[in-house]
């Protein structure tokens, strides 16, 4: 692939991982790193996404796709792309900014693919779901239990995502009629498949509510989320109830939610009822953790824009693959496994 690709935000624990993946499995691949801090290296290219001048200097780099692994709330990047005709791909938004952006889009002439690759883990799960012959008008209730370990690496964006939204109101869906909720309430519990633990889940907001109900036309769509440590996850549920994070300021939170470390196991089980009755379970387990799993996910959907079979329009990007193509690719790499 004899193509240019701009990451945007390839310095952070995400950009870079796509980086090296993109450059291991497409060594003919030109990849410039776009960041906002000046250095010595030839395939950096200084921009501030929050400044539209300073994307002035890609002009001369006759680039073919743009990947956004940074924060870009007024969207001056998938401004940029639009108006200079160039392939563009988003994994950092969440639900409220991610309707923004899709609505900023639908208003412009697109003369390029425009992804949108937010959902949860590179958007990957209505492919794991449609991989098993279902259809969407056959599935009435779609359930996403994630399970997230302390101990797995975690980017910057991680842990400003859960500082500056762990407060603010979200919607989940039931009956295509939306349910105000917030992060860390309404908890039950589950075993997860991996480790046979009952554990307790909470309300979590991830694009795939919005994705599933508003694109795909599931009528009832949920989120739950769990951490490694039941006391972290208990605490974390009775700071919501008492509405505590309200009181902290964006640094106080963020130290809350501000951990990494060197990896560890990521799972998720996605749980579907069908009009007849029928359910399902599909779940998905990484030993090396988000990271990982989000990076290949994006390699897998920036192969298939790469290949050009598409017209030019807007995408969510589990649009872009034959979902049981897709994921034979995933699970191509051996620390990702689909039961």
């Amino acid at each position: 692939m004899s193509k240019t690709i701009l990451i945007i935000g390839g310095t952070g624990l995400i950009g870079n991982t796509i980086h090296e993946m993109l450059s291991n499995r497409n060594p003919a691949l030109k990849i410039l790193i776009g960041t906002r801090n000046k250095g010595t290296n030839q395939n950096h290219v200084q921009i501030d996404i929050n400044d539209k001048n300073s994307f002035e200097s890609l002009y001369k780099h006759s680039i073919n796709l743009i990947i956004l692994c940074a924060k870009d709330p007024n969207n001056n990047a998938l401004d940029y792309a639009i108006k200079s005709k160039i392939d563009y791909i988003d994994i950092t938004k969440p639900t409220s900014e991610l309707v923004k952006s899709l609505d900023f889009a639908e208003k412009r002439t697109i003369e390029s693919k425009i992804v949108f690759s937010s959902g949860w883990m590179g958007g990957i799960a209505p492919l794991l779901l449609y991989s098993k012959g279902v259809l969407a008008n056959d599935v009435k209730n779609v359930e996403i239990l994630v399970y997230y370990s302390t101990k797995d690496k975690a980017g910057k964006s991680s842990a400003d995502f859960m500082a500056e939204n762990v407060s603010k109101p979200f919607n989940f869906y039931k009956n295509n009629t939306k349910v105000n909720t917030k992060h860390f309430l309404n908890s039950k519990y589950h075993v997860f498949n991996f480790d046979g633990k009952n554990r307790k889940v909470y309300d979590f907001d991830i694009p795939d509510l919005y994705i599933f109900n508003q694109i795909e036309k599931i009528p009832t769509v949920s989120a739950k989320l769990t951490f490694d440590s039941k006391l972290i996850t208990s605490a974390l549920g009775i700071m919501q109830k008492i509405n505590f994070f309200k009181i902290l300021n964006f640094k106080e939170r963020k130290l809350i939610f501000g951990g990494g470390g060197s990896g560890d196991v990521s799972t998720f089980e996605i749980f579907v009822s069908h009009s007849n009755s029928k359910q399902e379970k599909v779940i998905l387990k990484c030993p090396k953790g988000q990271s990982e799993l989000t990076s290949f996910s994006t390699v897998l959907h920036v192969e298939k824009i790469l290949e050009n079979s598409f017209q030019n329009s807007i995408y969510f990007s589990h649009q872009l693959h034959n979902p049981k193509d897709f994921t034979a690719s995933l699970t191509s790499n051996s620390s990702i496994s689909i039961h």
